[in-house]
């Protein structure tokens, strides 16, 4: 059972904090990401330098992420109101820890970047290539926490592959290496940090779980369910900021790094803006969102997500599709169309 004291805690601190703000002061909203500051978190910083979240009276402060896992108990325990997080990790943690206060209140991968990024020169073409070889996977990665509905969609016998557990830092470097023939990643992390590092494109071979019958949502913004309660205005806004910047990112991607590039003066540039235009391309502004927006789902295929979740992991209670997802903090002005 989630540790409700530190909810409790947690979640009341934010509250106290945005309830006892004056009224013209802007609200300090701390924003968790999932990883690093790369590509696909330019959109959030190009909301933050064009004032679209203090236009909504919020003063954001973004951090970076550990992985999906890591963000999901931030958020539940009250220490971020918002962060950005797998919503496949968030129904299991949910069903591990029922009552905890959190939720998705906006999708923004439609289609997930869960992949498996292996190298042709190691053997690695199709997913049964997989048999026989090393895989390396982070534990706390949100492609490794759906690795099992890919195998089982795949037929993969899991005794056959030696799977590796590596942390972040190393995943891409023992790729380059040769150490593991294949890694578990997002598509666009695994692909473009595993160029940088010197292994030619051409030797790469990405196998998007999506399209090895995986059905799966992928990252959404997450809340803190006791700060929306008290501060639903705060929630829709931040939503609203959010995706103006995604929209602004999508028509401008360049001009989107160069609001990352000030947070990450190390960064490479090219390599950012191409990462950034593979999410927008393969995850973000997907046929779905074009027609209908940023931010919702569709109710038939998450249930058939649900569904598929099920196969591989033994919920503890009924899962319900509405401890995952509320979509009534989503702004209905028109903001959220991207086109």
């Amino acid at each position: 059972m989630f540790h409700r004291t530190l909810r409790a805690l947690g979640a009341a601190a934010l509250i106290g904090t945005a309830l006892s703000a004056p009224a013209l002061a802007e609200t300090k909203i701390p924003f968790t990401l999932d990883w690093k500051f790369e590509g696909p978190a330019a959109p959030y910083f190009l909301a933050l330098d064009k004032g679209y979240y203090k236009a909504e009276g919020l003063d954001v402060e973004i951090s970076e992420g550990a992985g999906s896992l890591d963000a999901i108990p931030k958020v539940a325990t009250g220490a971020y109101p918002f962060g950005f997080s797998d919503i496949n990790s968030l129904m299991k943690f949910l069903d591990q820890n029922p009552g905890a206060p959190v939720t998705a209140v906006m999708m923004v991968y439609d289609k997930p970047p869960f992949a498996v990024v292996g190298r042709k020169s190691l053997g690695i073409e199709t997913p049964k290539d997989l048999e026989g070889k090393v895989l390396g996977a982070p534990p706390p990665d949100g492609a490794w926490a759906q690795f099992p509905i890919f195998a089982a969609e795949q037929g993969l016998d899991m005794t056959k592959i030696t799977v590796e557990p590596v942390g972040f830092p190393v995943r891409e470097p023992m790729l380059a290496e040769g150490k593991v023939a294949a890694v578990t990643g997002f598509s666009f992390t695994s692909t473009l940090s595993s160029i940088r590092l010197g292994v030619p494109e051409d030797d790469l071979k990405v196998l998007l779980m999506a399209d090895y019958g995986v059905a799966l949502y992928g990252n959404a913004i997450l809340v803190n369910t006791e700060f929306a309660k008290a501060n639903p205005e705060v929630v829709t806004g931040f939503l609203r900021a959010t995706a103006k910047g995604w929209k602004d990112a999508i028509s401008a991607p360049e001009t989107a790094i160069d609001s990352l590039m000030t947070r990450n003066v190390a960064a490479d540039k090219a390599l950012e803006t191409r990462r950034l235009e593979m999410a927008i391309k393969d995850n973000v502004l997907t046929d779905y969102v074009k027609e209908h927006g940023i931010g919702a789902v569709d109710p038939a295929r998450f249930a058939k997500a649900i569904d598929q979740t099920g196969s591989v992991y033994e919920f503890k209670a009924t899962p319900d599709a509405a401890l995952y997802f509320d979509p009534s903090y989503l702004p209905k002005d028109g903001s959220l169309m991207l086109q």
